[in-house]
């Protein structure tokens, strides 16, 4: 890491940013680019890379969080009864995936509709596109998103990143995606130097068994940041409401309401306006595959 935790002796509280969380342990970068290892006070915690805090300095190096500023979005996934917060105050998500190893639509849709529901941005990542067969696969898998107006960018991260860069400009984005998908190797090309500085923050924290599990927030510059999230095998939402996992595929918006029924599970109800769309050709059959297949695991029907 090319910065160096701050030797500075406790003084007055400064404003920052978690950039990376270890249990009840944080990193805050500070607004004056140095560093704190931070607690929170008495049994306060559940603070994610991205959260604005105000820290007092403790020590050389060290603080205690004070207050945390109120979040503009909170991106996370949940199992039943247990949150899994990821990031606060992203803006948006970008949803790695592969044409080797294959990969699961149902877990880029689910990532989507937090996105949605957290007002987020969101768009795909087609990594390894020098296997050329494999990346036209995956694009036609994902052409039921860009057809409702999701980018989908194509890129060999060991090659060139620009593309990417690109839409990441600007925004604090999310990267997630499944194991083998090839996001480190795309962090690594956005932040050169990425593995010594999640190694120094391990040492720093004295944390080394967490340095894969958790996230860890990168600034690109000063308007751009990225999240990087461990890989997942499995995005739950049931944090979500029947109706907010609706809302995450946009397609729907314009007929939801409209079904005969108000309890209506899009199913085979007579009276269904979003099987009528579907069937008219404005909602895509695999969507509509996937959307009452995320909601039976998620909200079954009475």
């Amino acid at each position: 890491m090319s910065k160096q935790p701050a030797k500075r002796a406790p003084g007055p509280p400064v404003h920052g940013q978690v950039i990376a969380a270890f249990g009840r342990q944080y990193l805050v970068e500070t607004d004056a680019c140095e560093f704190l290892r931070c607690v929170t006070r008495g049994k306060q915690g559940g603070l994610v890379c991205g959260d604005g805090v105000v820290a007092a300095p403790t020590g050389p190096g060290e603080g205690v969080v004070e207050a945390v500023d109120a979040r503009r979005s909170l991106f996370q996934r949940a199992a039943p009864h247990r949150a899994k917060p990821i990031a606060a105050n992203a803006t948006q998500v970008a949803v790695v995936v592969a044409g080797e190893p294959s990969f699961s639509e149902e877990l880029v849709y689910r990532a989507i509709a937090a996105a949605e529901h957290e007002r987020m941005r969101a768009l795909v990542v087609i990594n390894k596109a020098d296997l050329v067969e494999p990346t036209r696969a995956a694009a036609a898998r994902l052409a039921p998103l860009r057809a409702i107006g999701y980018r989908v960018i194509a890129l060999s991260a060991q090659a060139d990143v620009s593309p990417l860069a690109a839409a990441l400009a600007g925004e604090t984005t999310v990267l997630v995606g499944q194991s083998g998908m090839g996001k480190s190797t795309i962090v690594n090309a956005l932040v050169p130097g990425a593995n010594a500085e999640t190694r120094e923050i391990s040492k720093f924290l004295d944390s080394g068994r967490h340095t894969t599990t958790h996230a860890r927030l990168y600034h690109l510059d000063a308007r751009t940041a990225i999240v990087d999230c461990p890989g997942l095998q499995d995005f739950g939402l049931a944090h979500l409401a029947r109706a907010d996992i609706e809302l995450g595929f946009p397609e729907l918006r314009p007929h939801l309401g409209a079904c005969r029924f108000t309890d209506c599970s899009h199913r085979s109800e007579p009276g269904c306006a979003v099987l009528a769309a579907a069937a008219a050709g404005r909602i895509h059959p695999r969507r509509m595959e996937l959307l009452l297949r995320i909601l039976e695991a998620e909200r079954p029907a009475p």
